[in-house]
């Protein structure tokens, strides 16, 4: 057919594909790990549970509690067989949080891997494997990780502390009767910074969600301050509109 002059004669249609493991097969194959970053709070102080390395090359070095994911394995099923081999744990929940991709994160290869991350009370859950070396470590205490596991750290604990100020996850790591100093204590482990005494307990009662218990701290050190309880059930009721901690 003759075009004229507005008309631009058109590609030919690309075959369809019919054999997609051929497909497959011809791109490079690159493994995938999963890495768990949990954090544990223990009333004082944000940490995460570490290992040593199993590397020659970086021996002596903490790392994340991670591995490869096997080919019929969901990441998420990966995950936590990880947690479960490493520490016992069963009752953790995950979320996902990024992947890091550098093409040189691992000595060994290309290897992409998923990051997920948890928050508990370490009080509430114990270690039950202790492999490698697992330890409970500062959070401010890691300057240096095998592979890219600080880059994985640093950046799962800016989603962790974002994470807390758009959702009162927290709670969950106090216990059942708390005081605002413990409340306070704990935003202030997470967060990394010194919060107003004043301006912190004002927001927090503007949200409505403390129920005031009646009763005082028992043999503390300072000044017994009133324990409250946190209100589950309103916050539920209402967390559409719940708009989060803006310090």
């Amino acid at each position: 057919m003759k075009l004229n002059n507005h008309q631009t004669e058109l590609p030919e249609k690309r075959p369809l594909i019919t054999d997609v493991h051929a497909l497959v097969n011809s791109y490079p194959r690159v493994p995938i790990t999963v890495d768990c970053v949990i954090f544990g709070f223990d009333g004082q102080d944000l940490k995460v549970l570490l290992i040593r390395s199993d590397l020659e090359m970086y021996k002596g070095k903490w790392t994340l509690l991670g591995d490869f994911a096997e080919d019929n394995e969901e990441l998420d099923d990966a995950a936590y067989r990880v947690l479960k081999i490493r520490t016992g744990m069963t009752d953790v929940y995950l979320d996902q949080v990024r992947t890091f991709s550098k093409p040189n994160r691992h000595p060994g290869g290309r290897v992409l891997t998923v990051a997920y991350c948890s928050l508990l009370n370490i009080q509430h859950h114990e270690v039950k494997i202790l492999d490698n070396e697992l330890h409970w470590h500062s959070v401010n205490s890691i300057k240096e990780m095998a592979f890219d596991h600080k880059e994985i750290l640093d950046t799962c604990h800016q989603w962790l502390q974002k994470r807390i100020q758009e959702h009162p996850l927290g709670f969950n790591l106090l216990p059942e009767k708390f005081s605002l100093r413990e409340l306070q204590n704990l935003y202030e482990a997470i967060l990394g910074i010194e919060l107003d005494r004043r301006n912190f307990r004002k927001k927090f009662a503007a949200m409505g969600l403390l129920i005031d218990i009646g009763e005082m701290e028992q043999d503390v050190p300072h000044r017994p301050g009133k324990l409250y309880k946190f209100n589950f059930q309103k916050y539920e009721k209402n967390k559409r509109k719940w708009i989060g901690i803006d310090f």
